[in-house]
């Protein structure tokens, strides 16, 4: 009797371990924010446990680089913008993008409008805040097919200020204009007192230089594996339901965020507006990567001057696989 109900405890053992939910790590790009709200949604609304995933969210911030997460092995996919990773594939780390939820660039350079900038071509001899690590890519395409050399003020030349992840610079001065967010940043200048009147912005969107964000990427090397590719299918499939979900329903999107973060830094006014500007930005996506968007980014990096993002157009950066499975 005991050796048949020890057969049968490890049959039932067995059977759990055979239906265990597949682990899926995934890095965000940076800290927890409506930014990343589909992922949030799918995991809080069980799209991710319909499909037999077991997601981990893992946040980001100043002090880590997704790209270094991902090659280390602490992530399965990590949200990544495309310059950064194309110039990670052409240093050697074989990204590839499986999907992209956000149809569009939420990025644009802010200016106080009292310095007299009134287009792109007034930024010359001005000084100008610019992310970097990894994001000042799209920014300095803009600059060279202005014309504008980056290595100091001059007639036809900018000093590039090494922005911190904040707006201190515009608000202090220190900067004529900074790198925002639609989403974020903006709305942070805004919430210190500025008036939107007092501000002129540039869309990157409208500049034709937009660049494509928050793509989900993996390493080349793990699609040759037919398992990590279904995993992949169901992730994006859930993934999508959370971020078309989170922009039928913003407020709640941005709730559940809330509830995520850790740090108790957001607040739900932030959320909220970042929520429903976000939605803008991955509205009229299904998931699947545009290969004009991606044509055009490409483009936008390869004419950097003197110094472009990448040297040659990238092979096999981006791959169909994934969405093709998941969304039909």
């Amino acid at each position: 009797m005991k050796n048949v109900l020890t057969a049968a405890a490890m049959a039932l053992t067995t059977a759990g371990a055979a239906h265990a939910a597949d682990e899926v790590k995934l890095q965000l790009k940076w800290v927890t924010q409506a930014q990343f709200a589909g992922y949030y949604v799918a995991l809080d609304q069980g799209f991710y446990e319909a499909e037999d995933l077991d997601v981990t969210i893992l946040p980001g911030g100043p002090d880590i680089a997704p790209t270094q997460v991902i090659a280390g092995g602490g992530a399965d996919v990590t949200v990544e913008w495309m310059p950064a990773a194309l110039a990670a594939r052409e240093k050697g780390l074989p990204l590839v993008n499986i999907a992209q939820p956000y149809k569009s660039s939420g990025m644009m350079l802010t200016c106080w409008k009292d310095t007299g900038i009134a287009a792109p071509s007034d930024l010359a001899n001005r000084t100008l805040g610019v992310w970097f690590f990894g994001n000042e890519f799209p920014f300095m395409s803009w600059m060279s097919q202005l014309d504008i050399a980056v290595d100091g003020k001059s007639e036809t030349g900018v000093e590039v200020l090494k922005q911190g992840f904040n707006v201190d610079p515009l608000l202090q001065r220190q900067a004529d204009c900074i790198s925002t967010m639609t989403y974020n940043e903006y709305w942070q200048v805004i919430d210190a007192g500025v008036n939107p009147d007092e501000l002129i912005t540039f869309k990157y969107e409208d500049q034709g230089v937009a660049t494509l964000e928050d793509g989900l990427y993996v390493l080349e090397s793990n699609l040759e594996d037919p398992a990590f590719v279904n995993k992949m299918e169901r992730f994006v499939r859930a993934s999508m339901k959370g971020w078309k979900w989170a922009e039928e329903n913003p407020d709640a999107a941005a709730e559940i965020v809330l509830d995520n973060d850790a740090s108790g830094a957001q607040t739900e006014e932030h959320q909220k507006r970042m929520m429903s500007e976000v939605a803008k930005l991955t509205a009229g996506s299904n998931g699947a990567l545009s290969e004009a968007d991606y044509e055009r980014t490409v483009k936008t990096l390869l004419e950097g001057g003197s110094s472009p993002v990448i040297t040659k157009a990238p092979v096999g950066a981006w791959t169909h696989i994934i969405t093709d499975a998941a969304l039909k």
